[in-house]
Formats: C-alpha cells, structure tokens, sequence
C-alpha cells in the first residue's frame, strides 16, 4: 500500500496548526496582561511596552497568514479546537450526558 501526501496540503496543515496555536498563547497572554493592569501591578511604561508587543505580535501573525495564503487553514484549526474545548467543558460539566458513550 502507498499513501499519497500532498506535500503542500502537509505544509499548509502544520503551519495552519502552529499559527493556530501561537494565536492561542496570544490570547491568553492577553488576558493575563488586562488583569495584570486591573490590578494595578503594572507601571505605565510596562503597559505601553506590553501593548506594543502585543500589538507587533498581532501583525506579525496576520502577515504570517496571509503571506502563507493559510487565513482559512487557521480559522478552520480554531474552530475544530473551540469545539474540541466545548465537548471536553460540556463532558465536565454535564457527565451524565455522556455516560456510556465512548
């Protein structure tokens, strides 16, 4: 048996999967950096600093994207993994639901 790869479909995948998850360490590096300002913990200068990297960060992922033509890829990455979180909440939260389903 051969197994046929598309080396591009590969590369785009893998490339949507890492972006997909730079954008979710991105995301919660946000949160972290609102509460550290809400609380107070943070000097001007290190909010100006933090939100620029932020905001660089941004960009670079964006140009990323689009450079790579992988928009869709990672939109798609995101979805399947949002769901994946839902089920996994959803199980938690309502185990009954799912007793017996494998």
């Amino acid at each position: 048996m051969v197994l046929d790869i598309d080396e591009d479909n590969l590369k785009q995948g893998v490339l949507g999967l890492v972006i997909a998850l730079v954008e979710i360490i991105r995301d919660a590096l946000k949160i972290q950096a609102m509460q550290r300002m809400e609380s107070g913990r943070l000097s001007e200068e290190e909010i100006e600093r933090l939100g620029k990297a932020l905001m660089d960060l941004d960009i670079a992922i964006a140009e990323i994207k689009e450079g790579q033509g992988i928009i869709e890829t990672v939109k798609s990455v995101r979805d399947g993994l949002d769901d994946l979180v839902d089920e996994v909440i959803d199980k938690m939260v309502n185990p009954e639901r799912w007793e017996g389903k494998v």
